[in-house]
Parts: C-alpha cells; structure tokens; sequence
C-alpha cells in the first residue's frame, strides 16, 4: 500500500512550509517572511508513533486573485487535496479571522475528508484564542507554534488517528533528478513522464524553485521523480530565494541516481549548460542529455547528426553520453527517456570481475606500451574494481607519476570499448605497490 497522503493548505505565509519541514525533520521547502515562495507540491515522507506517511507542503490559497501564478498555486493546492487521505488547514494564530479564511473554511467543508484546523504562531498558549476559530465549522482547533515545535505532537496524533494500518510501501526506487536552465521545459517533461501536471508549467523562466520529490511507477518498475529549479550563471542569481532554490537543484543531483539534463534545442547546448553537465560528471552520476523541444526544430535527413557532432565537440570531456531528441509538449519519443535512465544506471552499476579486468588491462599494455620517461617505464602489475556508481578501478601501479594523460583516457577507452558504460562516468585511481596505500584519482 502507498503510504497515506496529509495535504497541508492554508492561506499565504501562515507557516505550511515551516510545519512541512518540522513534520519531515529537515529543511526541504523554502521558508520565506513574504507569500508566494512556495508554488509547487512538495512531497516528504515522515514517521509518527509507527505509522508511515507522505506530507504535501502546498502554495498559498488565494481563491479570488486573478493573477495567473496565484491561479496556477491554487490548481496545485486543489489537486493536493484531491489525492489527500487528511487536509491539514494552517490560519494565523497572530491576525483576525477574514472573510478570506472564511471562505477557505467553506472551501475545506466540501472535500469531504478529514480536515484538522490548524492554528499556527500560538506561542503562549491560551485557550481564549481558540474560543474564534470554532466558528469555522471545522471542529476542535489545534494551536502549534511551528517554529518552536510547541503543539505539533498533540497535531502529528489527531493526524495519524485517521490511518488505517497497512503494509510499507517498498522504498527501493530509482531516484531521478531532472536539472537545466530556466525554461528548458524540465517541468514540462516531469508532467509527461508522470502522465499528469504535477508541476506549473508557464512561460514564465523560475516558475519552479524547489527540488520537487514525486514517486510513480511505470510498468512495474518504481522511481522517484526530482524537478529541479532552473540554474542560471551564479552573476545573474540576486535573489535570495533563487539562490537557496540553486542550492537544492544541485542537492538533488548528489543525492539522485541518474540524472536528466534538458536542453533547449532551439538554442543548443550553451555554455551554462556544459557547466550543468560538468558538475553532474564530477559527481560521478550517470545521465541523459534530453535535447528538449524537438518539435520546433527545422529538419532534414542530417539534422540529428548535426546536434550529435556539436554534442560530441562541447562534451568531448564525457564522450559517454547518452542522449534522445524529444518534445515534453507533443510527447514525441518522451517514452525513451526512462528506458535510457535505466540503462545509465545499470551501466553504472556494472561489474568487471577482476580476472577479466585483468586480462584486458594486459593485453591493452602489450598492445601499447607506455612511453619511458627518464629511462623508467610505466608498469601497471594487478586491476581490481572495488566500487560501482561510478565504476572505480584500482590500478597497483610502479609509480603513479609515470602515468600521462594520454594513456589513462586510453585505458578509460579500452575499457569502455570492451564493456558498455554508456552513460555513466568511470574513474580509475593509481596506487603505488609499495605505498601504504596513498593513491591518486585518474
């Protein structure tokens, strides 16, 4: 069974995000003294008394503005409560009740699902506050100061009463992070590949600021999905919010399993974007150039071959790439970009076995020798391989100076020609036989 859904909502800047973060026991959501900071859903697993479940941080609810990004912020708001086992409804403990919380509060009557009200910033407890807050229609009314921790376990206990026990859902998925500039169309394909609008989508570059956790599953296999925040060149970030956004989106890719860098195709591969690939390379992840907005390109028969020679020049630092040519608007070859995830991470998990390894690395020296510098000669006497994602090679080594550039990316190639590491980044690391073991990453 899927672990039971808790939706929080409530009005602009009443602390949801503050209380998500509380309930998830880490900072995930953005927290902000100004509205509007959260615009998408935010998914976090939490633990409570023994029982699992997913809470939702949610934008604001603002049900009369006009303006389309808060409109956009309550379509999401509204799909949160559709799918939601319980709806936590957050007021501002600090303000009068408005005619805004009032029709929110008719807005809660009407889902039909158990809604617990909330009442946040209620740092000196006092039951003469509450006295207002039953006039909503709600039932009891909880008073937390989220902040401080003070009242959320009397909260986590009416939220988890309304569970039914069930077996844990299998957490073994594969963690995909989905990372580009602004207006790559990163939340286009995310919408796509989970076959329903998870994220906003508009024109607008920054729509999404927070690294955005949905799990799904597609024909059996599991996975959870990272939208990331758009990340543009560190001059252009000024504002607060974009910067801690940044930070997430490259939080997501150390802790993702394969990694999705979408690029606009109508501007090709810009300089930000090798830098994006770049950082996903030295992290070592595996990943999947996603060349975005296929549709709008004009074609002939050696288009594609075109973009794949321009791919190759600007990342002629990892050749290993894999790469699809899709439109996230149109769906056009959309359904290859979880095959090719798949491949990537198994490729980054593959394992030589060491008598294998090293029979190839012998017949690769007697191929080529190394060069002698100084009268010495390279000599490369045992190969293991330790770790996977990233493949790792140890090579017991002479000395590990005597190793040129040139003939490590010729072993990297002998290697990769021998076994399939599409996708994924090696790494091979030099030891000297008679260090105790101080070794130097190649």
């Amino acid at each position: 069974m899927a672990n039971p859904l808790v939706a929080i909502v409530g009005r602009p800047n009443v602390g949801k995000s503050t209380l998500f973060n509380k309930i998830a026991g880490r900072k995930i959501s953005i927290t902000e003294n100004r509205p509007g900071v959260t615009r998408d859903r935010l998914y976090a697993d939490a633990v409570w008394r023994g029982k699992r479940f997913t809470v939702v941080d949610t934008g604001g609810i603002e049900l009369k503005s006009t303006d389309t990004m808060w409109r956009e912020i309550l379509r999401q708001a509204d799909a949160a409560i559709d799918v939601a086992q319980v709806i936590i409804w957050m007021v501002d403990g600090k303000e009068e009740l408005t005619a805004s919380d009032k029709d929110v509060a008719e807005k809660m009557r009407r889902c039909r699902k158990p809604v617990i009200l909330c009442v946040n910033k209620i740092d000196n407890f006092s039951q003469d506050k509450l006295f207002e807050y039953y006039s909503l229609g709600l039932g009891e009314p909880f008073a937390v100061s989220a902040e401080h921790s003070q009242g959320v376990g009397d909260l986590l206990d009416e939220v988890v009463s309304y569970f039914e026990s069930g077996e844990e859902e299998d957490s073994e998925r594969l963690k995909i992070a989905v990372v580009g500039k602004p207006n790559a169309g990163k939340s286009s394909l995310t919408n796509r590949l989970l076959g329903f609008e998870r994220t906003i989508v508009t024109d607008i570059a920054g729509t999404t600021r927070d690294a955005i956790d949905t799990p799904f599953e597609v024909e059996g296999q599991k996975y959870l999905l990272i939208d990331t925040a758009g990340i543009r060149r560190k001059k252009n970030v000024t504002d607060d919010v974009e910067y801690y956004s940044v930070l997430r989106a490259f939080d997501a890719v150390r802790r993702a399993d394969v990694c999705l860098l979408v690029v606009d195709s109508t501007e090709g591969l810009t300089e930000q974007d090798v830098k994006i690939v770049g950082y996903v390379h030295e992290q070592g992840k595996p990943s999947v150039i996603v060349m975005n907005k296929w549709d709008l390109i004009e074609k002939d028969t050696r288009t594609v071959n075109r973009f794949e020679e321009k791919l190759k020049a600007d990342l002629s630092f990892m050749d290993y790439y894999l790469s699809v040519y899709i439109s996230a608007k149109t769906g056009q070859r959309a359904e290859r970009v979880l095959s090719l995830a798949r491949r990537a991470f198994e490729n980054a998990n593959r394992r030589v076995p060491t008598g294998t390894l090293n029979d190839l690395v012998l017949d690769a020296v007697r191929t080529n020798e190394p060069a002698s510098y100084n009268g010495r000669r390279l000599k490369i006497y045992f190969c293991s391989q330790p770790s996977v994602c990233p493949p790792t090679f140890v090579m017991f080594v002479n000395d590990e100076s005597l190793m040129h550039f040139s003939y490590r990316r010729y072993l990297e190639n002998v290697l990769r020609r021998s076994f399939d590491f599409s996708g994924t980044p090696i790494r091979i690391v030099l030891r000297n036989r008679s260090d105790d073991g101080d070794s130097v990453t190649v």
